[in-house]
């Protein structure tokens, strides 16, 4: 049987073309008498999605010279089923996360599938198809290619701030991994670009797009319409679940949150977290980071920093959940690594490279040297990968010396290193002087040392480490179980374990809690903030329910770490509640009931302050006219969809004295006034397009227009004019949007769904 049509049972009664919903805003369409089977829709780890939902299986090859394992620059392999096309999505980020990330799927199909491997029967000529639109397709091409490659010339590479010689060695090593030259995507991939006329994708099979995230795809008599648009209140679904940890504070503790690949279906890939001194830095950020995060009870606003190995997407594509707060994530690596990274993420969002500073707080490492970072000290050096990549060293001094951490993601094993040696500089390879330093920075022994083990062409082994001194050795980056050879080198550990290297005896929770009131009530005091600082602490577990519905709270409640929600049946709305927030304070103070639930989405600590104490408080420190006034405006924000998700009340606060509120009668024009707000009533919008048309849709109340100048240097042609009566809110400070990541990315998200 043919080995495509050995992907799903035919017989006569079976439709021609069918689709199945494998998870939110992900389908599989096939039409296998065409031999055409499409993901369509690819968030991250879609390819986990369909191994999970069997669509991609192992199958065997009946062959005159036998079967077995491939290798390829991901890892070894097996014969695999899988899809041979994509449908990508209009929009590049929905829901504030990456709604297109071809890279693994691609590969899935290249190697995994065999279609560009020597001597395999599925590789025929046929290259994978990506399908949508022209400029997605454009962008996916250019981040594909960046995702192979990373920089591509000598002379980016030196613009990374690399020596000549030095960008020279490091463009042989990248021709190694490249078999020799850099091909454009296109040597790669079909486009199959489509607009709103039908269009052929494969053997007969033909499709449209009917409108912004809709297709339908026509084979013979049979038609299926494709949509891939969130509804509300769905987010992109982890293809895992993962265990609820209470996760303490220390001094320096590293919290083991991904010891699988991009293959594993059943673990997150290989990732840590390291707290120094109470605060959160995590080393890379693959898929679902906030879905990691949350598990071990931890908010993303919580995230002091992040460390960067290099852009490859198991280690790159949560980056957009980063931006996901109320300040700007501080963002170390080497400036090679980085070049990388934001030449990948331009590419994919088809943005300028210098947009990446807007929404991250920016920090080189120098390579080869112990990077001071406020005590904790993080040397990165160099390993060799087909893209740009540091792996990372971490110390810092105690009573005994220093305590260490080794981060060796992602790292190339001893047998390939030697296969690379090539000490003439016209040709790939590697230099023995330079192969000597980064196999003596492997073996670096340190207290605690998580390794690469993947395999193949560029990932390590487990056996090169037998003879590591380091105290403790976690082997990572791997779907398979640990062998008994492995295990008598290093351990696998589980999700959310925790090695403490230096107990931490300071209270940070508490020094957390005394931030946030400060932020609340910046003219109060000390002493009387640290009046509510001695109120009494609870660690909550995940599920308990900290306000009801119509409940009259007898205490407001401070969240010290941790992530919450609320839910409103009445607004039909949910949003996450940050660290930092505090629960039925104005309800507290007014005698008001809870406008819905509130409860812990993860393991989190609180601060409950009892409603006397509390009330005395705010009258004391005369902050009732204050609350008064700040009050309904930021239970509205609470409640939009650009305002209410991982803002804390204080910065919340800020923005509310920011606002201010115009009356518009029926039909009345609104003049713009920076970033505008619909408090009540509706607007109609009228958008001018470069061919003098115009577009127009109505919004409502929580829906907002506007602030265009904050994400481009363009100022937006919309017209707006009140519908009915409505009242808007207008905020003109831009200084004071520009500084909240979440905002800036939001609004990029909503310009380009209007566009």
């Amino acid at each position: 049987m043919n080995l495509k049509l050995s992907q799903g049972v035919l017989n006569t009664t079976m439709a021609k073309i069918s689709k199945t919903k494998i998870s939110a805003g992900i389908f599989w369409l096939e039409v296998p008498e065409a031999e055409l089977f499409v993901l369509c829709g690819c968030p991250a780890d879609s390819v986990k999605h369909l191994m999970k939902a069997g669509k991609i299986h192992d199958y065997e090859i009946e062959t005159d010279s036998g079967s077995g394992p491939n290798h390829h620059s991901h890892g070894t392999i097996t014969n695999e089923t899988g899809p041979n096309a994509i449908l990508l999505s209009d929009l590049s980020v929905q829901k504030g996360d990456f709604a297109n990330l071809a890279e693994f799927p691609v590969l899935q199909m290249l190697y995994r599938q065999g279609m560009m491997l020597p001597n395999h029967p599925n590789n025929t000529g046929a290259k994978p198809l990506l399908i949508g639109q022209k400029n997605v397709v454009n962008a996916q091409m250019n981040y594909i290619y960046r995702g192979n490659y990373g920089l591509t010339s000598l002379e980016d590479l030196i613009a990374s701030g690399l020596p000549r010689e030095k960008a020279q060695e490091m463009m042989r090593i990248k021709l190694f991994f490249a078999f020799g030259e850099i091909r454009p995507s296109s040597d790669l991939l079909h486009s199959v670009i489509v607009d709103n006329k039908p269009v052929e994708v494969l053997n007969g099979v033909k499709v449209v797009r009917k409108k912004i995230n809709c297709y339908e795809f026509f084979y013979k008599d049979e038609s299926v319409e494709i949509d891939l648009n969130l509804t509300k209140n769905k987010t992109y679904e982890t293809p895992y679940q993962l265990e609820n940890h209470y996760f303490k504070r220390d001094y320096f503790s590293v919290v083991h949150t991904g010891e699988g690949d991009g293959w594993d279906i059943d673990r997150p890939c290989m990732a840590s977290v390291i707290c120094f001194q109470g605060k959160i830095f995590l080393i890379d950020v693959g898929p679902n980071i906030a879905h990691t995060l949350n598990a071990i009870g931890v908010d993303v606003n919580e995230v002091e920093g992040i460390f960067h190995t290099h852009a490859h997407d198991d280690h790159f594509a949560g980056l957009t959940t980063l931006i996901h707060t109320n300040h700007k994530i501080k963002y170390y690596t080497t400036q090679m690594v980085r070049a990388s990274v934001t030449k990948k993420l331009s590419s994919l969002m088809s943005i300028e490279e210098s947009v990446f500073a807007e929404y991250f707080e920016v920090f080189d490492l120098e390579f080869d040297e112990w990077n001071n970072i406020d005590g904790l000290e993080v040397k990165p050096v160099y390993s060799p990968h087909p893209v740009e990549t540091n792996i990372l060293f971490f110390r810092t001094l105690w009573e005994d010396g220093y305590a260490t951490y080794a981060h060796l993601a992602d790292v190339a094993s001893h047998d390939i290193l030697n296969k690379m040696l090539q000490n003439n500089k016209k040709k790939p390879g590697i230099s023995s002087k330079l192969k000597n330093k980064v196999w003596n920075d492997y073996l670096s022994p340190v207290q605690v040392k998580k390794i690469d083990i993947g395999g193949g062409i560029i990932h390590g082994k487990a056996e090169d480490f037998k003879d590591d001194k380091s105290e403790k050795i976690i082997l990572a980056h791997t779907a398979h179980k640990l062998s008994e050879e492995e295990q008598l080198i290093g351990c696998g550990v589980t999700f959310g374990s925790t090695d403490v290297l230096i107990e931490g005896h300071e209270d940070y929770p508490l020094e957390f809690g005394g931030t946030y009131l400060k932020g609340y009530y910046p003219n109060v005091e000390d002493g009387e903030i640290h009046m509510l600082l001695n109120c009494k602490r609870e660690l909550v577990s995940p599920g308990t329910i900290l306000l009801n519905d119509q409940e009259t709270p007898d205490h407001a409640c401070l969240v010290l770490t941790g992530v919450a929600e609320f839910l409103s049946k009445e607004e039909d709305t949910s949003y996450q509640l940050s660290s930092g927030t505090l629960i039925g304070d104005l309800a507290v103070l007014f005698g008001l009931k809870s406008t819905g639930i509130y409860r812990a989405l993860s393991h989190i600590e609180t601060l409950r302050i009892p409603e006397i104490l509390f009330k005395e408080f705010v009258h004391r420190n005369e902050l009732t006219e204050q609350l008064k006034k700040t009050h309904e405006i930021t239970e509205f924000l609470q409640k939009t969809w650009l305002f209410g998700e991982s803002i804390s009340s204080p910065v919340q606060s800020q923005i509310a004295q920011n606002l201010t509120l115009n009356n518009y009668s029926k039909g009345e024009k609104i003049v713009y006034d920076g970033l505008m707000l619909v408090k009540e009533g509706k607007v109609e919008l009228s958008s001018l397009q470069s061919d003098r048309s115009s577009i127009k849709h109505v919004i409502s109340k929580g829906d907002f227009w506007g602030g265009d100048n904050m994400i481009t240097n363009n100022i937006s042609k919309n017209q707006a004019q009140a519908v009915t009566r409505a009242k808007v809110y207008s905020i003109k400070n831009n200084e004071i949007i520009k500084q909240i990541p979440i905002i800036r990315w939001k609004l990029f998200e909503q310009s380009q769904k209007r566009t």
